[in-house]
């Protein structure tokens, strides 16, 4: 194990040893190999208060820390694939201390219930002011999503005439592929009092969409694509077919806002039961 001694580029993972955050750690182990860049795992401690430090809280807020990455690290190390580990303990509010890590990480992921750290707080209510403010691309993991099944679910992109859509949809393409698996593009078609017949607006969308992929499907043969005319909302789509998604790859200015994907409070929202890659395109990957 190493421990990180100045800020360069890598996975960086927040951990507090509870399953969630093991979770967050075990998907990004793949993401850190494919880049070739180390895991970075942080462990936030909050002060507590303001006034003296006292040194018996002090040591057990160590000590805590020291069990939970070990715990993440034996995790982590048991899946015996070929990343270098970093580690580090530090001491501020946890979002102020990850969104400074972020701005030389290559990927900032986060449990799906946040960081839990020493106070015994969770970062889940500040997850939003990760997801929008990162200067990288930022992951909420839902536990379970690091596990592989015999059929694999789809990484689902939802791409509109945006700019960010261009960014998003090439990093929907390295994540199917990453992961070998299929990949969905969701439209969002535009809704209109005059439409009498939904399936007319399906169609058009449907149309500019596979002329929008055409190149891609060209230029990325082993990538399975998967166009698809959303006749409402992402979150419908991704509520109807929980059991086939792993991963939902937004970009950050999406019309819909954050909120309906990430919340405001404590947790990813319950009908979301996949990891959610949040970017935009001036952002690395």
């Amino acid at each position: 194990m190493f421990k990180s001694a100045s800020p360069s580029s890598a996975v960086v993972v927040g951990v507090d040893g509870s399953r969630w955050s093991v979770d967050a750690a075990l998907w990004a182990v793949d993401e850190a190999v494919s880049r070739d860049v180390p895991l970075r795992m942080l462990y936030v401690v909050e002060p507590r208060g303001h006034g003296a430090v006292d040194p018996e809280q002090e040591a057990r807020d160590l000590a805590c820390a020291d069990v939970s990455v070990r715990r993440t690290l034996v995790a982590v190390e048991s899946l015996e694939k070929p990343v270098k580990i970093e580690w580090e303990v530090l001491h501020g509010h946890p979002a102020r201390v990850l969104l400074n890590a972020a701005r030389s990480a290559d990927l900032l992921c986060i449990g799906s219930l946040g960081i839990a750290h020493a106070t015994g707080h969770r970062l889940g209510s500040s997850a939003a002011t990760l997801a929008t403010s990162a200067m990288c691309p930022v992951a909420v993991v839902r536990s379970g999503s690091s596990h592989w099944s015999a059929h694999p679910r789809h990484v689902v992109v939802e791409i509109d005439e945006s700019p960010d859509s261009v960014h998003v949809l090439n990093t929907g393409i390295n994540e199917a592929r990453l992961r070998g698996a299929p990949l969905t593009v969701l439209a969002t078609c535009p809704t209109k009092l005059e439409d009498v017949q939904d399936h007319i607006t399906d169609e058009n969308t449907r149309a500019r969409l596979d002329k929008r992929l055409a190149r891609h499907r060209l230029a990325n043969p082993d990538i399975e694509f998967n166009p698809v005319a959303v006749n409402g909302s992402t979150m419908n789509y991704v509520e109807r077919h929980a059991g086939s998604i792993q991963l939902l790859v937004i970009g950050r200015h999406r019309r819909s806002g954050m909120g309906e994907i990430i919340g405001s409070a404590r947790a990813v929202p319950s009908q979301v039961n996949c990891t959610v890659l949040i970017c935009q395109h001036n952002q690395r990957l």
